[in-house]
């Protein structure tokens, strides 16, 4: 009869397990809970940073065979959950309930930074977290277009704030559902638009979120500054296209974060290529400018998006590519989340201390 494995020499066997993004093994980190050994057995829960976990299976997989190879054990259950950590300490008491704040940034219009928004939001939802969308871009809101609804908000009696209108899993508030008409026009100067955003933000019972994704304004105006004033972001994405033009504007908008002390998640290459019927694939705006950007700035490059008809129909449409399970559209905007998220968890772990296993 092999000898009954013991509780350290588990412990033991999952260190050498370590997270790539942030660079230490899963048992000092507080990943590995409820462990129990019973005879043969082991069970324990692997709680991931996040539920867009980019190597949730990877993590599942060989925690398994790490303690299934151990003396003496003959069954491994591994439960897999998550918890997603905060970097926003209560949104500057603005949101108690949002965990993390990121916006979505772009330095000229026309790179597709609402439906990059959009799809985001409605890809993190379909990881299993809970998310938020404010459609900051007061002059062009577009996002509940793209995410397919025109349903207004109710009043909460209680709080007496407006209650964000749901749409593929995602909580989502936009000037254009809170016009009277959706082609009335927002004729406003610069300070008032900072001013909406904020109570935007304020006046909303956004609840428990796991990620406010916030899609702005092109450029680095009035409603990037109020925002970066009003509550502590976790960070901005920046949107692009890969021509050099579009990349050094987006670089200057990434510049104007840096200024505001906004870290930059990362650069998203949108339109970076078309596959053609016949198999090839072509650039017809340039590729490889946010890669290439990223390195010089030393951020991240978060990834590269095809420019795709199914994610024009979708978002013209109100149907957002992301939302359409097990299509390659939405397995590019998943990853995408993921990439997003990974970057995100490091920075809550760089704020908090490590969790102690329990």
């Amino acid at each position: 009869m092999p000898d009954i494995t013991t509780r350290e020499e588990v412990l033991r066997a999952l260190s050498s397990l370590r997270d790539p993004d942030l660079d230490r093994d899963v048992v000092s980190l507080g990943m590995i809970k409820d462990l129990t050994i019973s005879g043969g057995s082991v069970s324990f829960t692997f709680e991931l940073t996040t539920p867009a976990c980019p190597v949730k299976a990877h993590f599942e997989t060989a925690s398994r065979e790490l303690v299934g190879a151990l003396p003496g054990v003959t069954q491994v259950e591994v439960r897999m959950t998550s918890n997603v950590r905060p970097t926003n300490s209560g949104g500057g008491g603005l949101l108690p309930g949002v965990k993390n704040i990121v916006a979505i940034a772009s330095g000229k219009g026309g790179v597709g930074k609402s439906t990059v928004s959009a799809n985001l939001a409605v890809a993190l939802a379909a990881e299993g977290a809970r998310v938020g969308l404010l459609d900051a871009d007061i002059y062009g809101a577009s996002i509940p277009a793209v995410m397919g609804t025109a349903e207004r908000p109710q009043l909460d009696t209680d709080t007496e704030k407006l209650l964000p209108v749901r749409a593929h899993g995602v909580e989502l508030i936009s000037m254009a559902i809170l016009t009277k008409s959706g082609g009335e026009a927002v004729v406003w100067r610069g300070p008032m638009v900072g001013k909406v955003v904020t109570q935007m933000l304020s006046d909303v019972a956004w609840g428990d979120l796991d990620y406010l994704l916030i899609d702005l304004p092109p450029g680095t105006g009035d409603a990037s500054l109020s925002l970066a004033q009003a509550v502590p972001l976790t960070g901005v994405a920046v949107v692009c296209t890969p021509q050099r033009m579009a990349v050094d504007i987006a670089v200057k908008a990434a510049a104007m974060f840096r200024q505001l002390n906004v870290p930059v998640l990362g650069l998203i290459e949108n339109m970076s290529y078309y596959e053609c019927e016949c198999g090839r694939r072509h650039h017809p705006f340039s590729t490889g400018g946010a890669k290439t950007a990223s390195v010089e700035l030393g951020i991240p490059f978060l990834g590269a998006l095809a420019l795709d008809d199914a994610i024009r129909e979708g978002a013209d449409a109100g149907k957002p590519a992301a939302a359409v399970s097990g299509s390659p559209q939405a397995t590019a905007f998943r990853e995408l989340a993921r990439q997003l998220a990974a970057q995100i968890s490091i920075r809550a772990y760089r704020r908090l201390p490590v969790i102690q296993v329990r």
